[in-house]
């Protein structure tokens, strides 16, 4: 049982270090900071529209380096927002698949939780879907067995292979988390760029 914990807890350990690298930090001068998820290698970088709010944040990348950034998209109602930096080569996490995640898979949250850099905590899917308490809501959501924290926000939402499966997005309840579905993410970046 000892080494079953042991090997957990290293490929655990693996898993959060790969996306840590993957993660950025988000200033607005004053107004705090927040997290975002490299999508694309080229620069392009995904975060929540509440983290931003119409502003183009200064990003600073898990090597210590800082970019100005250009605010692409902004969309309230999925609370998605994507951002543009003059990089390349950047690492990105592989995308999962958000539609095939079940009541129980082991998922982590990596971001940046009242200013802790590059924090992780890990839980369970509770369902997938428009959660009940939104009334007349549309959007579909990942709800988390996580204590979601400021700073969580932008942050990337990983299975237990790594894969990119949401975008951490506010808490919802006592231990209960919310994340935007990597396939609501395409969907984002198709209507507003036209790309995936």
């Amino acid at each position: 049982m000892n080494q079953l914990v042991q090997t957990l807890n290293a490929e655990m350990t693996a898993v959060i270090q790969q996306v840590q690298q993957s993660l950025v930090r988000l200033t607005n001068g004053h107004r705090g900071s927040g997290a975002g998820t490299i999508w694309h290698a080229d620069g392009l970088i995904l975060t929540n529209a509440h983290v931003v709010q119409r502003h183009a944040p200064q990003v600073t990348l898990g090597d210590g380096r800082t970019f100005a950034s250009q605010l692409l998209a902004y969309d309230e109602k999925v609370d998605l927002a994507a951002l543009s930096i003059n990089a390349s080569e950047l690492p990105t996490i592989a995308p999962g698949r958000s539609t095939d995640l079940q009541a129980g898979d082991w998922v982590i949250a990596v971001g940046h939780p009242w200013g802790v850099v590059g924090a992780a905590c890990a839980g369970s899917v509770i369902d997938v879907g428009v959660p009940l308490e939104w009334n007349g809501a549309s959007v579909e959501m990942i709800q988390v067995g996580i204590q979601l924290r400021p700073g969580h926000s932008g942050g990337p939402l990983v299975d237990g292979h790594g894969r990119l499966v949401g975008i951490n997005t506010m808490i919802s309840g006592p231990l209960v988390g919310l994340a935007v579905p990597v396939h609501v993410v395409k969907q984002f970046l198709k209507q507003h760029l036209g790309k995936n």
